[in-house]
């Protein structure tokens, strides 16, 4: 029998949210000035093919627990990562409308299925004394995977946009071959309890909407920040991808520093001064165009953009401390607000992009908006029992 590899394991996390997210989702960011000036689509197909994506991923995460009944979690996660794979060289035929819209939707529901089942395969087999750096190596590769696509895709941009598509899909299938054996072979499920089933509490739905609204903070600068740069500010593709670099090379710390801060004030402090600290960031692009102030925007929102992850599974483990069943469940449910909150406010924020005839202040100004109102009902909310106000537990262990 095949003895579990931990090196092994967290190196296929990695590949997976690289795969999966990191490339999967944000490299089509910096694609979008090139696709609308090749003319494959018109400008407002191409941005709502970015949204689909985000649809993809709620789908994918909706789907997720139902899949687990059927095939094992190691099946699943190579299955992911293959149709993630197979998504950009679909990409690289613009048939037409439906077929490239169809294929972003899969390449969505690749990553939602990754981003569920990622962590929860790998860190149970792991030695407790090891999950925190095996959590951030996992959590890490979504920032390098949105590093990759700002350097990669001007390279590959040079030989046109067809090479571009099959160069993303042969780096994908390579980190798919890399991790195809890294999974464990048994997962470990625990059952919920009858609480989380109900999930009656105040703060947990509290948690769920914050979070939602969280996502709908962060779509204008995952979505419309290249383009944005490029083409709002007259600045071409070389600058909006420099931009898209500074946003995961904060993407590649975010997990870490967060962590580490709510180890020193406690998750729910943390989780306060998150949504203020990105209200902040997410307004400046529609404050000031100044060079210095955009790389404070995309790197404060490329750091939070996975760093409020182990932030909001802190908070998980404080609302429902001891007990893991409960907590699975409504990790599940968080993870799918986020969805839904991000994939309708990609298709909000595009019909209105259109409408406005490309208005990008008034994208940052709702999102922003969209944070102070998470901040606001945190404020609100009941404080919870002593039991849940706990010291803090690391997050990337969780």
């Amino acid at each position: 029998m095949r003895r579990f590899d931990t090196a092994h394991a967290a190196l296929a996390g990695l590949a997976a949210s690289l795969v999966g997210i990191g490339l999967g989702r944000f490299a089509y960011t910096p694609l979008i000035p090139a696709l609308i000036e090749a003319r494959w689509f018109a400008p407002s197909q191409v941005v709502y093919f970015g949204a689909a994506n985000l649809a993809g991923y709620l789908a994918g995460a909706l789907l997720t627990r139902p899949l687990l009944g059927r095939v094992p979690a190691p099946v699943a996660l190579r299955a992911a990562m293959l149709l993630a794979s197979a998504a950009f060289f679909a990409g690289a035929a613009p048939l037409s409308v439906p077929w490239f819209f169809a294929w972003r939707v899969v390449a969505g529901l690749a990553g939602g299925v990754i981003m569920v089942l990622t962590a929860p395969t790998i860190l149970p087999h792991v030695d407790p004394r090891r999950r925190g750096l095996v959590g951030g190596m996992i959590f890490t590769g979504v920032g390098l995977g949105v590093a990759a696509s700002g350097t990669l895709i001007p390279l590959l941009l040079r030989a046109g946009l067809v090479a571009t598509w099959c160069g993303l899909g042969i780096v994908s299938a390579a980190l798919t071959l890399l991790a195809w054996n890294g999974w464990p072979r048994a997962v470990v499920h625990q059952e919920a309890t009858p609480a989380a089933r109900r999930m009656r509490g105040v703060p947990v739905w509290a948690l769920l909407a914050e979070y939602g609204l969280n996502a709908m903070g962060l779509v204008p600068h995952m979505v419309f920040l290249v383009d944005f740069v490029a083409r709002g500010l007259g600045a071409g593709l070389a600058a909006g991808a420099a931009y898209w670099v500074v946003f995961g090379l904060g993407a590649m710390v975010g997990p870490l520093l967060t962590g580490s801060l709510a180890d020193r004030i406690g998750f729910r402090c943390a989780w306060r001064l998150a949504f203020a600290v990105q209200a902040v960031a997410v307004a400046l692009p529609a404050l000031t165009h100044g060079a210095a102030w955009l790389v404070v925007s995309s790197a404060v929102t490329g750091a939070f953009t996975p760093g409020i992850v182990p932030l909001a599974l802190g908070r998980v483990h404080e609302l429902l401390p001891g007990d893991a069943g409960a907590q699975r469940v409504v990790w599940g449910r968080t993870t799918i607000a986020w969805a839904l909150f991000q994939a309708a406010a990609a298709y909000f924020y595009s019909w209105l992009f259109s409408f406005t005839g490309g208005d990008y202040r008034l994208l940052f100004v709702l999102s922003a908006a969209a944070l102070v109102l998470a901040l606001a009902i945190d404020l609100l909310v009941p404080r919870q029992s002593a039991a849940a106000e706990t010291p803090p537990i690391r997050a990337s262990s969780a």
